[in-house]
């Protein structure tokens, strides 16, 4: 690690300000908001038990939605101050404005191992816009730094970026330390055979892990919407589905470089179609998808059939490391997620070091009940296609060196 970490920190006595990533799935039940995934929460309990335990002052700074710079209280994270007190069982105070009298007076008052929990970020357009002016106030607010949001570092925000201009020191915590171990570091030499599942709606999305992962991986295999621009790219008939018209040239370009590489380069063999994608629909298993007979016309595919099933299952068999980012189907409608949970069985009973690279294959895990037989779940979404990419993340860049 070339960045200090939150064990290079003296934090007792000393405001640190740890940003968190509380941007958590929820829904309304009888009038209230109501948390549905707590992970990204649980996440970050090791960095403010750890902060806790060393008598730090902890100020958490969080974003939640999309409130455009402006107060909307269903974006309030108020809700998640309430949760996060019932899961560490410790108060957590919770500052309805961000920066300005009402935390500097809360924070005026705590003492060693007290938490407080400031207002979504998001709130103040200075956030997003990374406003000096609101680093500043929000450094203002502590001493230290600590960022743990690694499900925002790939944005340059005032909370993710600007403020370390304003602090003393800045470090990650154990949960962005993490990330970076298992994304980067164990990916950067992989046990081989190295497998790479990779699903989703767009090619566009995953054009730069792709490239990134030719260099490395023995076998990559997709599924998903992207695998019809795949398919249409080698004359395959599609029906209705879903396919990125202005990306055929780059799928050809990629199955090109993938022979070039020696990497099997693997698409489905067959798929399960339907005329509608809603409960309930009609659909079948596909015969073998070849140039000449493909997705029936007027239908669409919605996920990997039986023997693309098997194929793939006997790749991850080979496998000593895997990473899996993006379900190969329709997964949110059950009669369309037979093969994302079949993907997720087969990494399950695999002996490799299995790496689920954010996104929704981390819900498509979870929803199999499967979460605890990987490896390692990133919380990131597009920090985690960036970080996998080589990019460096504005987050982690923006942090204090680690002097040699």
């Amino acid at each position: 690690m070339t960045k200090l970490t939150l064990r290079d920190l003296e934090v007792r006595g000393k405001r640190v300000l740890a940003r968190v990533d509380f941007n958590v799935p929820t829904e309304e039940r009888d009038g209230k908001i109501a948390i549905t995934d707590d992970t990204r929460i649980r996440e970050s309990l090791p960095t403010i038990n750890h902060l806790r335990e060393h008598g730090a002052k902890i100020i958490l700074m969080a974003h939640f939605g999309r409130p455009k710079g402006k107060p909307v209280m269903k974006y309030s994270l108020r809700p998640v101050a309430d949760y996060l007190h019932t899961v560490i069982d410790h108060p957590v105070a919770f500052s309805h404005d961000t920066i300005g009298k009402i935390p500097e007076e809360i924070i005026a008052h705590m003492h060693e191992g007290d938490i407080t929990l400031l207002e979504n970020v998001r709130f103040h357009p200075g956030e997003e816009a990374n406003d000096p002016k609101f680093s500043q106030a929000l450094a203002k607010l502590g001493d230290l730094y600590v960022n743990d949001a690694f499900g925002a570092a790939h944005r340059a925000h005032a909370s993710t970026a600007g403020i370390t201009k304003f602090v003393k020191q800045s470090a990650m915590g154990f949960l962005m330390e993490k990330e970076i171990q298992y994304l980067s570091g164990e990916l950067e030499k992989p046990a081989k055979p190295f497998v790479v599942i990779l699903g989703g709606s767009k090619v566009s999305d995953k054009i730069g892990v792709i490239k990134a992962l030719m260099e490395k991986a023995d076998a990559i295999l997709i599924g998903g919407a992207m695998a019809n621009t795949f398919w249409k790219a080698q004359d395959v008939p599609v029906g209705s589905s879903r396919v990125e018209e202005d990306k055929l040239d780059l799928a050809r370009e990629l199955i090109d470089l993938a022979k070039k590489k020696d990497v099997r380069f693997l698409l489905p063999v067959d798929a399960l179609e339907t005329k509608k994608i809603e409960v309930g629909a009609t659909f079948r298993n596909t015969s073998r998808v070849t140039p000449t007979h493909g997705i029936t016309e007027g239908w669409q595919a919605v996920d990997i059939g039986r023997a693309t099933i098997s194929l793939y299952e006997d790749e991850i068999a080979k496998a000593k490391t895997i990473l899996w980012n993006g379900p190969v189907g329709v997964f949110e409608i059950p009669a369309f997620a037979a093969g994302t949970i079949a993907i997720a069985e087969a990494l399950a009973r695999s002996k490799a070091t299995t790496i689920i690279g954010g996104g929704d294959s981390v819900t498509a895990v979870k929803q199999a009940g499967l979460a605890d037989n990987m490896t390692f779940i990133s919380t990131g979404g597009g920090a985690s296609l960036e970080l996998l990419e080589g990019k460096e993340l504005f987050g982690i860049a923006a942090l204090s060196d680690r002097r040699t």
